[in-house]
């Protein structure tokens, strides 16, 4: 809001009395305006600014700072050609007509970046040290955030074929991704949701080499988290997400391609949908709120390429349904870690 109010106020407009064509001028200056990273908005975040400024107006319209007539520009009716499932267009399809926005921004939905197999066996090639190639694997292969990484604890950790003994009913070796407020390295999980994800046994295998590496490091025997620092005056401090996001970046810069962590993110996504997986499992998987968000994976091959496998996990639908908080914790202690 204070960007329209600014950009009102420094072309002498009056914002009380602003009109569909000056809005439109400031929907030009939006797209048009970079962002702090140097790139121009996407359609998606050019419509959220709009949205707010259209919702503000009418906001004021109802305590009677602006006039009707200003909010009777913002929309227009439109006829509903096709309808959602489920949609009751009425007895003489009056419902049909509806009020759309008329100021909105093309929104192309793009593809999220992942990585092939083979850039995904260059990466695990390039990492130096277990406890990175340990951090590449269990994105890729889990669909795991790189916070959601970052905050796992020892106890999180249930990579046995059971885990009774733990007070854990959830069968198979899986991770529980726990919200905490209180990380040392300010790790969080998104939307504060808790879940449970099945990981594989290449990555069971992967942790044992990692834990031998960072037994070497006396300081991280203190050290609740899983991933921690392994040289420097921090060796066995929690990693920081800086710290991750340069490993991941440096792995990408010796194999020479661009490789971000939420790259990862996104190949584990992909990959489950490609081979099958149902949409819902996905979206578990990945801890989505919303399914729209888990649709972006469904999107086509590029042009002329052949359907190709990822370097994601290959999660079988039956097994690896996520289960909400089904592992009951010991009262007074943790968990523990049977990796």
């Amino acid at each position: 809001m204070c960007w329209f109010l600014n950009w009102a106020g420094a072309l002498c407009l009056d914002w009380h009395r602003v009109r569909i064509g000056e809005l439109a001028r400031f929907k030009f200056t939006v797209e048009q305006t970079p962002t702090v990273h140097g790139r121009l908005r996407v359609g998606k975040s050019v419509n959220a600014v709009l949205i707010a400024v259209c919702e503000f107006l009418r906001f004021c319209a109802s305590r009677g700072f602006v006039s009707a007539d200003v909010i009777a520009g913002l929309s227009q009716l439109k006829y509903l050609a096709y309808a959602p499932n489920g949609f009751h267009e009425g007895e003489s399809g009056q419902f049909r007509m509806i009020r759309s926005r008329v100021l909105k921004a093309p929104e192309v939905e793009i593809p999220p970046k992942t990585i092939t197999p083979e850039q995904f066996s260059s990466a695990m090639t390039a990492a130096r040290t277990e406890r990175d190639r340990f951090l590449v694997l269990l994105l890729v292969r889990s669909g795991l955030r790189i916070g959601e990484a970052l905050g796992l604890h020892r106890e999180d950790m249930h990579l046995l074929p059971t885990s009774m003994h733990l007070g854990c009913t959830h069968a198979g070796p899986h991770v529980h991704v726990v919200p905490r407020q209180n990380n040392p390295n300010s790790a969080r999980v998104k939307g504060g949701r808790a879940r449970i994800v099945p990981v594989e046994h290449e990555v069971v295998l992967q942790y044992r080499e990692y834990l031998l590496e960072r037994d070497q490091i006396p300081a991280a025997t203190d050290c609740d988290l899983v991933l921690v620092n392994l040289t420097g005056p921090n060796a066995g401090a929690p990693m920081s997400y800086s710290n991750a996001k340069q490993i991941v970046e440096r792995i990408g810069n010796r194999c020479g391609f661009r490789l971000r962590p939420h790259m990862l993110w996104h190949t584990a996504g992909t990959a489950w949908t490609r081979s099958g997986t149902d949409i819902d499992v996905v979206q578990a998987l990945l801890g989505h709120a919303s399914r729209a968000s888990t649709a972006i994976y469904q999107h086509p091959d590029p042009p002329g390429s052949a359907r190709r496998g990822r370097a994601g996990g290959r999660v079988s639908a039956q097994r690896s349904r996520p289960h909400r908080d089904s592992c009951s914790r010991p009262e007074g202690g943790k968990a523990g870690s049977n990796g």
